[in-house]
């Protein structure tokens, strides 16, 4: 069976720019853009050119992509032509090979929001396309608010679409601006536009995310018949957001009912780049991951429940729908005090730490694990402290350096303008292979920001591990989070930190104290500590691996 061609149509440097708090420079438009078309995005917005002076920047300087990179912008103005309009002017100086007009198909917005008449509207749309052709561009219509258009004035939504259609788009992409309309709607709405004239491989999907049914508006457009699908990384976009294209494709792709009967451009080899590009951008915009993203997500593969653990162990598909490793994601089993040995041994083996059943180190594991966790500690978020405790308990836990001391200070003070200012400095003293190295580090940034007591913390215990250096000087902190386990003056708090290297690697630490900065400095000091295990490094002066 031939299967029918589907188009993916990036729009994070555009649409997702509008994101509140998110703003992209143009180096960093460039990375995401190299990145989405090395996954095989067929298309690329990069903005509109002429509205900011970062859009601008990124076309005046974008390399050759193997993606089509669009421009976005506006139909003409009423009372001139396309081609003596300056907007539309500056959207084609871009020199894009493919240019998406965004005009109106819902008579409400011509009327109120342009204030011009219906039919001036459909000449605009239309004169702006076959401008766009005429100058030997491929052309895409925005239909914007077209399913709300369509639900109030069919006839005239129809007409607008139709003056792009008839003027030679190549593509008309029906919009759910405001995103409420449902999956089932959009179905039917998009069957009622192919059955007026208008063939559905001319046909795109934008949808927007205010009802959280974004992807499924998408898949309902698909089963419905058009084959272009627009949306962002990460569902980022205005409001709720757009279609989660890392959620979409890799439904496309490894989905039988959308596989056997579609193709896009991405290949399922390269979907294994998936997770860390979704970091990426996170990593980008200084954001978490959410942990719960479908696909994605840290959470997205874990096993708490034992039951769910233990069957996992047999056959991994009883509780996952997809083998993680193919969007490049992990299976996790969370460990806290409702584990059993199944789960402590199908974690520990995720680890690469081999324990036979029955061992009875495993026993002893789950009793230190649910007497922590009883003084405040939670496994179920700190995967990687956990695997430190198990191998200290197995007796595989190398003992890389011993910290002797620390210090943290906290001043307070006025600077040479008169204003009040914190500084945190600290002092870290360690003893490596018999040697002592002793560290001093403030909180002050480059930009002369004060980054509290934690970060001084953490820059000093990272600033001379010796032979460990090189290992660690990827590492970055990228969030810390606190919790106060219980209230009153026996508050005892609990941090975790979220740590991250060059390789892409993401894991967490906790540290439990009813001083913050003690609990700070227990979870820095795993997070090192299970670098330094990951990649095999071996103890300065040590022949074997002893119990730290």
């Amino acid at each position: 069976m031939t299967k029918t061609r589907l188009y993916l149509y990036d729009t994070t440097l555009r649409d997702g720019q509008q994101t509140q708090g998110v703003q992209f420079s143009t180096q960093e438009k460039h990375r995401i853009a190299e990145a989405l078309d090395d996954l095989g995005i067929d298309y690329l917005e990069g903005g509109w050119p002429g509205a900011n002076p970062t859009d601008s920047e990124f076309f005046e300087t974008a390399p050759k992509f193997n993606a089509t990179l669009a421009a976005f912008g506006m139909t003409k103005r009423a009372g001139r032509s396309a081609a003596n309009d300056d907007v539309l002017a500056a959207v084609m100086n871009a020199n894009t090979p493919a240019v998406c007009l965004v005009g109106k198909t819902h008579d409400f917005h011509v009327t109120r929001a342009l204030g011009i008449t219906l039919d001036e509207n459909l000449e605009n749309i239309s004169e702006s396309i076959k401008h766009i052709i005429a100058l030997g561009r491929e052309a895409l219509f925005d239909a914007e608010h077209f399913f709300d258009g369509y639900k109030d004035n069919p006839d005239y939504a129809l007409a607008a679409i139709r003056a792009a259609y008839d003027a030679g788009a190549r593509w008309i992409v029906l919009c759910d601006t405001n995103g409420g309309t449902l999956p089932a709607e959009i179905y039917r709405i998009v069957r009622e536009v192919i059955a007026s004239g208008i063939e559905g491989s001319r046909l795109g999907i934008h949808t927007h995310n205010d009802t959280e049914s974004a992807v499924a508006g998408s898949l309902a457009a698909i089963d419905a018949g058009v084959c272009q699908i627009q949306g962002t990384l990460n569902g980022l976009g205005e409001r709720c957001g757009n279609a989660n294209l890392t959620t979409l494709i890799p439904t496309l792709l490894l989905k039988p009912e959308y596989a056997d009967r579609f193709e896009v451009g991405i290949d399922v080899k390269s979907l294994e780049g998936l997770t860390r590009l979704s970091r990426m951008l996170d990593d980008i915009l200084n954001r978490v991951p959410a942990k719960q993203a479908a696909y994605v997500g840290a959470s997205a593969f874990a096993h708490k429940a034992g039951l769910h653990a233990s069957a996992i162990l047999k056959d991994p598909s009883t509780y996952e729908h997809i083998e993680p490793s193919t969007v490049g994601n992990n299976r996790i089993i969370p460990m806290s005090n409702q584990a059993g040995q199944s789960n402590l041994r199908r974690r520990l083996d995720e680890a690469g730490i081999k324990v036979e059943k029955g061992n009875p180190a495993l026993s002893r594991i789950l009793e230190v694990i649910k007497a922590r966790e009883a003084d405040g500690y939670s496994f179920d978020t700190a995967q990687a402290s956990f695997e430190l405790l198990a191998r200290r308990e197995l007796g595989l836990l190398p003992n890389f350096f011993e910290v002797k001391r620390y210090k943290v200070t906290v001043e307070r003070r006025k600077n040479k303008r008169n204003e009040m200012v914190s500084l945190s400095e600290a002092i870290v003293v360690i003893k490596i292979n018999g040697q002592k190295r002793m560290s001093v580090s403030d909180s002050m940034d480059e930009y002369g920001v004060d980054r509290g007591p934690v970060n001084a913390l953490s820059t000093a215990l990272a600033k001379d591990l010796g032979p460990y250096q090189a290992v660690i000087d990827d590492m970055r902190l990228v969030d810390f989070r606190v919790r106060i386990t219980n209230g009153g003056t026996e508050a005892v708090t609990r941090v975790v930190i979220d740590s991250e290297d060059g390789k892409g690697r993401r894991w967490s630490t906790v540290g439990v104290s009813s001083n913050i900065i003690d609990a700070s400095f227990e979870a820095l000091l795993d997070a090192i500590n299970w670098k330094l295990v990951r990649d095999d490094v071996r103890p300065a002066g040590a022949a074997d691996l002893s119990g730290a």
